[in-house]
């Protein structure tokens, strides 16, 4: 009993490893159509290898008849070389035997392959080898006086092989149904998201339309007052229209090219873009970063966009109770990581608002469009790394950029 039960955590030892992979790798999409193939040779490799504990060598067939039931031709002609080397050469059994028992498994899987159902597949392999194992055992073998015990050890040893076969098996298949149930749910969640996404920008581009649209109907062509006032109007929502649309594309197209960057340089390179943008704004720039050299691989313009826009977004949560905005920038290396901090003493965010902050089309402007800090989430994410909101109302924001080194 304890020979079965070795044996049997033989065979699910790897199998288990083998759900985990494909839980991880449908999360990112590459599924590796021979892994269970790989996890198939490593079962029997492990009976061989451990063939000093393995008792209950008759287990060790119940991978070949997986790989017979997931359809695996050449995995299973591979498995029954294993099979027939441990079996020969290390059991010293008959080759020729032992030859004829794995062809025959291929024969009638090969004749049965296209109208079997699982439980009718064991039952011809099982019964072969009950066949197999009673003629091994009447004549390889020394046997006892008592026909009726060497009777009953093939029979029980055919039920120990049926159970752990169908029990394995059915371990394999409710585990890649859960995997794949995962998979399914996950994707539902996306297409959710999806048409939540998709319902929410119908909605704001059908507002300024609707602006648009009542203020042609009021229009008057004879009127150069009427004109004069509405058209700045009209345009200002075209163009606040064709922003949500832009945004909304480089939200959807995210795409990133790595390559090795100086971020040191890069921070130089926005703060002296922005310079002007500072002295118009009357905003005071304090820029704490050392004058250092630190290579990164990430995408340049991408992370550039980032910055920028939460220098903006700075900028535009100005405190109006306040002398005037100041905004620090500072660095700090980790082992793991790069920390990019921009701070500012604007109106800052209560909680509520600070835990929606980075959800898809959620603003507090007036003429936002809700997607500039989910943009640049999924921008830092892609790059490995994370980005955190610290706020607190009437004291200001506090933004972390966590990028990964590399």
């Amino acid at each position: 009993m304890v020979s079965v039960v070795f044996n049997i955590s033989i065979l699910l030892l790897p199998m288990s490893f083998y759900l985990l992979s494909i839980s991880y790798q449908n999360n990112i999409k590459r599924i590796s159509k021979h892994l269970l193939s790989i996890t198939l040779i490593i079962q029997v490799s492990l009976f061989i290898f451990l063939k000093d504990y393995t008792k209950s060598i008759l287990l060790i067939n119940i991978p070949l008849l997986i790989s017979y039931l997931k359809r695996k031709e050449l995995t299973s002609i591979i498995l029954s070389i294993l099979i027939a080397y441990y079996y020969v050469f290390l059991l010293n059994y008959n080759l020729y035997f032992i030859f004829c028992e794995y062809v025959l498994y291929y024969v009638i899987y090969y004749i049965v392959n296209k109208s079997y159902k699982v439980v009718s597949l064991i039952y011809i392999f099982v019964f072969i080898k009950s066949i197999v194992l009673s003629v091994e055992t009447f004549y390889f073998q020394e046997v006892s006086n008592y026909f009726l015990v060497n009777y009953l050890e093939v029979i029980v040893k055919m039920l120990v092989f049926y159970v752990s076969s169908y029990l394995v098996f059915i371990y394999l298949l409710k585990g890649e149904s859960i995997m794949n149930l995962n998979t399914a749910i996950k994707e539902l969640e996306k297409e959710k998201v999806l048409r939540t996404s998709l319902f929410k920008l119908t909605h704001e581009i059908k507002n300024p339309l609707a602006v648009c649209k009542g203020y042609l109907d009021m229009l008057d062509l004879n009127n150069k007052d009427k004109i004069l006032k509405y058209i700045p109007i009209i345009k200002g929502e075209i163009e606040r229209t064709l922003i949500l649309m832009d945004d909304y594309l480089d939200y959807t197209k995210v795409k990133i090219q790595k390559e090795e960057v100086d971020i040191y340089l890069l921070l130089n390179d926005i703060i002296e873009s922005l310079e002007l943008f500072f002295k118009e704004n009357k905003i005071n720039l304090e820029y704490l970063v050392p004058d250092d050299e630190l290579y990164l691989r990430v995408d340049y313009n991408r992370i550039k966009q980032v910055i920028v826009n939460i220098l903006k977004n700075a900028t535009e949560a100005r405190d109006i109770n306040k002398k005037e905005l100041i905004i620090k920038i500072r660095t700090r290396v980790t082992k793991n990581y790069f920390k990019i901090i921009i701070e500012d003493n604007g109106i800052g965010m209560d909680k509520d608002v600070l835990e929606q902050v980075t959800d898809l089309f959620f603003t507090t402007k007036k003429n936002g469009t809700g997607l500039g800090t989910s943009l640049s989430k999924e921008i830092v994410e892609l790059h490995g790394g994370k980005i955190k909101y610290l706020s607190e109302v009437g004291i200001g924001t506090t933004v972390i950029i966590n990028l990964p080194i590399i």
